[in-house]
């Protein structure tokens, strides 16, 4: 890289944490900081979405797929349009009917509204451990990128990677702890903006130059990276378990949907978020790993794109794609902390522990606390994967699980009950955490379907809150699926 690129990057994360600052000296109160104060436009939050979806991690990810897949990696984001349209269509018109009236902020306020405190807490537990997982990948995908870049050689004898996470983390950490979700929204649109061009207008052309165009890169691969049904049927079912139902239950989409104005606006952000997931950004970056692959085909899939960006580029541009990387990067990373963060403080801190005005400015420094703490976490946490795409997988498949099956009986079972919303997502969570880290393993012939851990635990969730529901009814009165018709 050349001196002009640093100073293109520099710039670039001076401007970042500007939009922080300017947003910190306009916070009041929580609903400011958590919600962007419920007027934010859908081009707005529609790009924001896709930039928190998308992000560095899957933009990383999805180069390493494309590098092992070739186009059959596309239908990982597949899954993205679909999941944006389901909730468009179906959700989207249920939750805007009763946020502004109860004054949510977070995806637990609308279980404690549907079921009680109990059910909300555990899903506040779940979704803030989860999104702290989900935002180490992303804080791992930017290490990872500006190790095979920007920092070649870390100081103090650390490693590349080591020190890359510390410097990644530090920029994404301040301007979300001072700025809250206007901050990650209009940056996220900026820096949506900036990837999109980055890849479309610079990158894929000098990458396809590079392999000799389509034909040169057909004939280092062959026709079967082309070939969008090279994919086995039980690796697309798992993406599909796996990621489709994270639009029902997501802390950053819920965030979303009360920022939004009305529902006309939500539902038209959550269109163009599914468009952008695909075609548009798998392609972009299945094909830009494709080219990854005849370059350096002998590196780690993740880190081909990296370094193709690195080396195939001329100065100046390497800088604005790398600053479009990063941008995705932190896109993600600050989105999902500052979930986590409205988890842990209005869904947990300021209801069981100490009482606390949610629209007086106590409210935003303890807030403001809780994310630099959550980020903190998240970069020990980050040292832990070797792989982006796990580390967002594994977070997926623990929310998911856990909270999925409670969420669809929420929305659309008149007799789905408390017991059996607490029950489903301490079984179904519990189950998939304890497959991932190894504490029980299936018997042979389960484990040999090779079916995600999200799927057992999704399974065992329905078969205990489905008859614990019928069972143990809640008491007449309270609020039912029918209230959000």
């Amino acid at each position: 890289m050349s001196w002009i690129d640093y100073l293109i990057f520099a710039l670039y994360m001076f401007g970042v944490l500007g939009i922080g600052a300017y947003h910190y000296f306009r916070n009041k109160n929580s609903e400011d900081y958590y919600v962007g104060s419920r007027s934010i436009t859908a081009h707005h939050v529609g790009l924001s979405i896709v930039a928190t979806d998308v992000g560095g991690g899957f933009s990383i990810g999805l180069g390493g797929v494309g590098f092992v897949m070739g186009l059959a990696g596309t239908w990982l984001l597949f899954t993205g349009l679909v999941g944006a349209w389901i909730t468009a269509v179906f959700l989207i018109p249920r939750i805007k009917k009763v946020d502004r009236k109860e004054g949510m902020m977070t995806f637990p306020d609308f279980l404690r509204w549907r079921y009680n405190d109990r059910v909300a807490l555990v899903a506040a537990l779940v979704s803030g451990i989860g999104y702290l997982g989900f935002t180490g990948g992303q804080i791992l995908a930017g290490a990872k990128l500006a190790a095979a870049t920007i920092i070649p050689r870390a100081p103090w004898g650390m490693e590349p990677i080591q020190f890359a996470l510390i410097v990644i983390a530090a920029v994404t950490i301040i301007y979300t702890v001072i700025g809250g979700l206007k901050a990650v929204i209009y940056t996220d649109t900026i820096q949506w903006a900036l990837l999109l061009t980055g890849l479309i207008v610079f990158t894929i052309p000098l990458a396809l130059h590079k392999v000799g165009g389509i034909s040169g890169l057909r004939h280092s691969l062959g026709p079967e990276a082309f070939h969008l049904g090279n994919i086995s049927f039980i690796r697309f079912f798992n993406w599909m378990v796996t990621i489709i139902p994270i639009w029902i239950i997501a802390m950053t989409l819920y965030q979303r949907m009360f920022a939004c104005r009305n529902e006309k606006e939500a539902r038209r952000a959550w269109y163009i978020a599914g468009v952008f997931e695909y075609p548009v950004m798998a392609f972009a970056g299945v094909i830009l790993g494709m080219c990854a692959r005849v370059l350096f085909p002998l590196v780690e899939p993740e880190m081909g794109m990296p370094m193709m960006i690195k080396t195939a580029l001329p100065a100046g541009v390497t800088g604005i794609v790398i600053a479009a990387y990063f941008s995705a990067i932190m896109s993600t990373a600050d989105s999902c902390m500052m979930a986590s963060s409205g988890n842990f403080v209005s869904d947990v801190y300021t209801r069981y522990i100490v009482k606390v005005d949610p629209r007086g400015r106590r409210s935003i420094r303890m807030s403001m606390v809780a994310t630099l703490v959550i980020g903190v976490l998240a970069v020990i946490l980050a040292s832990r994967f070797h792989t982006v795409l796990d580390a967002i997988l594994y977070a997926y498949s623990f929310m998911v699980s856990g909270l999925l099956v409670p969420t669809l009986g929420a929305y659309f079972w008149n007799r789905a009950s408390s017991t059996g919303a607490f029950w489903g997502m301490i079984f179904g969570g519990g189950l998939t955490l304890s497959l991932l880290t190894g504490i029980w393993r299936l018997p042979a012939p389960l484990h040999n379907l090779g079916l995600d851990a999200s799927a057992w635990g999704i399974a065992l969730s329905t078969l205990v809150f489905v008859p614990l529901s019928l069972r143990f009814p809640d008491a007449p009165g309270g609020h039912t699926a029918r209230d959000l018709k």
